[in-house]
């Protein structure tokens, strides 16, 4: 087996680790879920992308990032009734990701990125890294790995062949392709279809959603009462060479991402109190900045 590339965190020794903390690099962490993917994806889709795109970054920035093991157990209840699927309850999976960005800024890793590979993990990130930010001297930034793709402005219409809204949605033409690219040995393309939800048939100007934009309400329901595949999406339309452009693309935007926050100074606290508190905050958010 050839030797792991310097920036693959879990083959480090600890002596490397602080050889990483005084370097400035940036820990990465993919985050995903087990869950359906339709007939033609494997469980795993939402761990393999988030990684593929972040060893493809670090390819790019090899001195600059470490890429973490991947959380692969997500919140996905509302997936259950398709067989296969793993979920972590959204209490765990927040303390998850708390815990693993606060073992993290104990290290002395003051920037890191969570790298999020599944829709619904989206607004329990969002609790946690706010944690994170407001319960630690660090500073936590998150991101869903597709979101990246909309950096440059003119790559969705240039690169997408299936309708708006809805034919990027899920086991769709993005995450097909994608994982055509990463792992294609693991795809039964001949089973996938192009299929839409049921909100998406019926045309609401409210209720709609497509990975690269949404409706203006949302509605979360059981996927098992708006697809009987489990894929919604152009599946059919999936392409490895489409997924080596998505894959590339949102690499090469991470990539500029690490830069720009690794160099970004922290913004600093401000205290606007008449009387200084005299006692910690009750929510573990430590005590009010010093004066000045």
């Amino acid at each position: 087996m050839p030797k792991a590339p310097a920036y693959i965190y879990e083959k480090l020794t600890w002596s490397q680790i602080n050889e990483a903390v005084v370097a400035g690099k940036v820990p990465i962490i993919p985050v995903g879920s087990i869950e359906q993917h339709g007939p033609h994806l494997p469980l795993d889709v939402d761990c393999v992308l988030p990684r593929g795109v972040a060893m493809h970054a670090a390819e790019q920035i090899p001195d600059q990032v470490l890429i973490l093991p991947t959380l692969v157990v997500g919140y996905t209840a509302h997936v259950m009734d398709f067989p296969g699927t793993l979920n972590l309850h959204y209490s765990h999976f927040i303390d998850m990701i708390i815990d693993v960005g606060k073992s993290l800024a104990y290290h002395g890793f003051k920037k890191m990125i969570f790298l999020n590979g599944h829709g619904s993990n989206m607004p329990n990130l969002d609790l946690a890294v706010r944690r994170i930010n407001l319960e630690t001297d660090a500073e936590a930034a998150f991101c869903a790995w597709w979101r990246l793709l909309t950096v440059d402005k003119d790559f969705p219409p240039n690169w997408r062949e299936s309708a708006f809204p809805g034919g990027c949605n899920h086991a769709c033409e993005l995450e097909t392709s994608a994982y055509l690219y990463l792992d294609p040995e693991h795809v039964r393309q001949e089973l996938a279809e192009n299929s839409l939800p049921r909100y998406i048939e019926e045309g609401s100007e409210f209720l709609w959603f497509d990975l690269f934009g949404d409706g203006p309400v949302h509605m979360n329901t059981w996927t098992s009462s708006y697809t009987k595949t489990g894929a919604f999406g152009s599946s059919a339309l999936g392409t490895a060479e489409k997924g080596e452009a998505a894959v590339k693309e949102a690499a090469r935007q991470l990539a500029r991402f690490v830069a720009e926050f690794a160099k970004r100074p922290k913004d600093g606290r401000v205290d606007h109190h008449a009387v200084r508190p005299t006692f910690e905050m009750p929510w573990g958010q430590g005590p009010a900045p010093s004066e000045g």
